[in-house]
Formats: structure tokens, sequence, C-alpha cells
């Protein structure tokens, strides 16, 4: 079993990971926690290799990464990239969002996640972008998920991400997109000689 180190200080984010590589060849470890990587690139996909490609170097090992966050289309695509340090706390925010957005009909955005995965060298081997479309809501609805789940509305399951089976989220996600797209050459690679 080949090890996967991935590029983050989340273990909750290490468990959801393995459970999109079930079945494969790769064992997944976390990052060490003083190995810090500044996410200094301009698009997702940009600090998904940033983060991967370092995280190989610094050990010599195989390493994933990625980037992911929420744009709101007349927001200009903010959050974007910084999703995660919107606010301090989902409430937070969820709550400078809906005051950005104000009363205004078109509420449009989309989750976007980019993954890389490197080698050793810290060369990169594979790239994955997924998104999924949606809306957001004027007020929260469901109370499952995390971040901005509870106003990111998805018309293709007629619910909010905080509405969804973890399943339902996991196949529709932006995240599950990536990974779908990634698995099968994922599974090409691991069949490959390393």
């Amino acid at each position: 079993m080949q090890t996967l180190v991935v590029a983050t200080s989340n273990p909750g984010k290490v468990e959801e990971m393995q459970a999109y590589l079930d079945g494969l060849a790769w064992h997944l470890q976390l990052k060490p926690p003083q190995l810090e990587i500044e996410e200094t690139g301009k698009t997702f996909a940009e600090n998904a290799c940033l983060k991967a490609t370092q995280v190989a170097r610094a050990l010599g090992m195989w390493a994933i990464a990625d980037d992911s966050g929420l744009e709101v289309a007349v927001l200009g695509g903010a959050p974007g990239l910084h999703s995660a340090r919107y606010g301090k706390t989902d409430a937070e925010r969820i709550a400078r969002l809906l005051k950005a957005l104000g009363d205004r009909s078109e509420r449009a955005a989309q989750f976007a996640c980019a993954i890389a995965l490197a080698r050793p060298d810290g060369t990169v081997a594979l790239q994955a972008m997924g998104i999924c479309p949606g809306t957001i809501l004027d007020a929260p609805r469901g109370t499952g998920g995390f971040g901005y789940d509870p106003i990111f509305y998805v018309p293709e399951a007629g619910r909010t991400f905080a509405e969804m089976s973890p399943e339902q989220k996991h196949s529709l996600s932006h995240r599950g997109r990536a990974f779908a797209e990634l698995l099968p050459q994922l599974a090409a690679l691991s069949a490959a000689p390393l």
C-alpha cells in the first residue's frame, strides 16, 4: 500500500479523503503540523498544486491537496479563495455573505474544489476540478454539514447541503465531483509501477 500525505492539518479532511479513496491502494497520512504552506495562488488549482508540491518535496513522499471555496457571481466571485477566512465562525461567515447580498434577487453561486497530486520530487502528477452550481438562500436551512452548507441550495437535489444526507452530499458536492474526475486517473496511476 502506497502512503499519500494529505497537505492539511485537519484530521477530518484526511478521513473525508480516505472515504473517497476507499478500495484504492493508497493509505492517507496527515502532514506534520510544523510544515506550514502559505497559500499564495490566485486560483483554487494554483493553491492545491502549491500545497501538494511543497509537502511532497519537503517529505520526499507522494502528496495530495485540495483547495475549495464558495463563489457568488454577483459579488465578483467572493468570498472565493477567502471563503474560510470570511469570518471567524461559520455563523459570522454566513451573516457577512447574507449582508453582502442584501435583498438582491440574483443569488447564483457555485462551490469549487481543485485537487492536485504530486510525486515525491514535487512534480504534479494529477489534477482535477469539481464544481457544484447552486443558489444562496435568504436564510439558513438544515442542520447538517458545516460552513456555508445551510445557505447553499442545490436545485438538482431540491435542498441545501445542510439538508442532505452525508451520502447525497458526498456524491453531489464540488469535492465529490472533483474526486469522481480524479479517481479513474488515480486508479490507473496505482496500477502502474511508481
